[in-house]
């Protein structure tokens, strides 16, 4: 069964109560939330309290939205030592954090900035240490870390995905949110139906929840967005492998044009 769901922030920044009220009358069934930029009154990772999650969770939990991703997205593969630090102890804090809002997992990029391929191998090491790591806390805790593959990032293609999960080799634990607008640097030279088939067969198991939008280039080559099925993104192998699966998949619109959110969330519920 796939549940609908959307970036909650792209909705701005309200009150817990208020926030699960506007996502269950716009027709949602599930949102990602990243609270320093959601939240009110949370700026920052530091300003988060017990009782903020408790807001959240029992305002969720009345209208029913599921929390599939609590987001908490850090320079994992930094090479700075004092930058990596920082990111593992605000991932330790969020994994916490996840239960007691009952996300079911936290999700991470392994870089914030757009990274050249010499830079990638350097970083490549540093983000394998630091995902080992989280990973044991998350099994520590009995919570899920999701890792989101970007082709300018560290963890940037099928291959390093593979190498990655066989490394942990915990799959209870070790999760993966796919985003295809991520994993598509040449859409004009590549066979998307093979590209995307492959992914989902070799990465499926994995899959916790999907980001959904889409794009085209410009003159320059730069990204710019669109809304969903006006762009180059070929969803149909996605459609195929959502409805094979058994199990919840969780599709949560990203870069929500709020004035179309209907007809976004029509495209969704025919993947």
């Amino acid at each position: 069964m796939k549940k609908i769901g959307v970036r909650a922030h792209d909705y701005g920044k309200m009150e817990p109560e208020r926030l699960a009220q506007v996502l269950h009358e716009e027709g949602y069934a599930c949102a990602q939330l990243a609270l320093p930029k959601v939240i009110a009154g949370i700026d920052t990772y530091a300003d988060i309290t017990l009782n903020h999650l408790e807001r959240i969770r029992t305002s969720f939990e009345k209208y029913q939205i599921d929390i599939p991703v609590f987001s908490c997205y850090q320079d994992l593969g930094n090479p700075d030592p004092d930058v990596r630090r920082y990111a593992l102890d605000t991932m330790k804090k969020c994994l916490a954090y996840s239960k007691e809002v009952g996300a079911k997992v936290v999700g991470t990029e392994t870089a914030y900035p757009r990274l050249t391929a010499e830079e990638k191998k350097i970083w490549h090491p540093f983000m394998m240490d630091s995902i080992k790591a989280a990973v044991e806390e998350a099994a520590r805790l009995d919570v899920k870390l999701a890792i989101e593959p970007v082709h300018s990032h560290p963890l940037k293609d099928l291959e390093t995905v593979l190498e990655v999960c066989d490394a942990i080799k915990d799959p209870d634990h070790l999760r993966m949110i796919f985003d295809m607008s991520n994993l598509l640097p040449d859409p004009d030279h590549t066979d998307q139906k093979a590209y995307w088939s492959e992914w989902l067969a070799q990465t499926g198991s994995y899959i916790e929840a999907c980001h959904i939008k889409d794009f085209v280039l410009d003159d320059n080559g730069s990204y710019c967005g669109t809304l969903l099925g006006e762009g180059v993104l070929d969803y149909g192998p996605l459609s195929a492998w959502i409805a094979a699966q058994k199990h919840d998949v969780y599709l949560l619109r990203e870069e929500m044009d709020i004035s179309a959110a209907k007809q976004d969330i029509a495209y969704m519920m025919k993947l």
